[in-house]
């Protein structure tokens, strides 16, 4: 089958794109609302898009109306948010998130989750959270109906359970977060496995394999 993506409406164009690009990780998005109440709001258009500078990208959709999210409008006044990631343990809290609150409903009382005061940024990260980024606005590309919020991260925080011996890599048995697949089903990464790249190739390996064009000829 082939679709072409000038022809579909905008929930064809996003049910083939989010059944088929996954999964995709949760951001439990942390903001501070103009009345000083905890925001929080998951997000499954996210994603890290660079470490150097150290970059994560959200995608905020605006509400069936056309207003923005409070997420975005708090991002815009105060340009700071903090990303907690989520993992079983949290599933149900996050979900409890995703209601369409008025702004001034403190989100996280409402799920049960204790809130942090960050280290760098005026905004409460999730204390039940297994890692959360302190992020500090780059710039907001807007489109019609949705947003793009690049930003940079400034400070990170993560369960030392969730660190190897060393303090250096992830260990893959305590952090398992979730994420997203189609409508409303999610995956857990408690099933991982290792893929090595293999070494590089020396002159004469490389020599010796044969191009595919010329394969079969006489």
């Amino acid at each position: 089958m082939d679709f072409d993506f000038s022809a579909l409406s905008a929930p064809d164009r996003y049910r083939l794109l989010t059944n088929f690009i996954g999964p995709r990780p949760i951001a439990l998005v942390g903001t501070r609302s103009a009345g000083g109440h905890n925001n929080a709001a998951p997000m499954s258009f996210f994603n890290v898009f660079s470490h150097d500078p150290a970059l994560v990208v959200l995608g905020i959709q605006n509400r069936g109306n056309g207003d923005e999210k409070d997420t975005v409008a708090n991002i815009r006044r105060t340009g700071e948010f903090v990303v907690n990631m989520v993992d079983m343990a949290l599933a149900e809290a996050m979900i409890l998130c995703s209601v369409n609150f008025p702004n001034d409903v403190d989100e996280l009382a409402f799920a049960g989750l204790t809130p942090v005061p960050c280290r760098q940024i005026d905004a409460a990260r999730v204390g039940e959270s297994p890692c959360s980024f302190e992020c500090r606005l780059e710039r907001i590309i807007d489109y019609p109906s949705r947003v793009l919020i690049i930003a940079e991260v400034v400070d990170m925080h993560v369960e030392d359970r969730c660190m190897d011996a060393g303090g250096r890599y992830v260990n893959p048995e305590t952090y398992q977060p979730i994420a997203r697949l189609h409508a409303d089903n999610y995956i857990t990464s408690d099933r991982q496995f290792e893929l090595k790249k293999p070494d590089a190739m020396l002159p004469y390996e490389l020599a010796q394999i044969t191009p595919r064009s010329n394969q079969g000829a006489a």
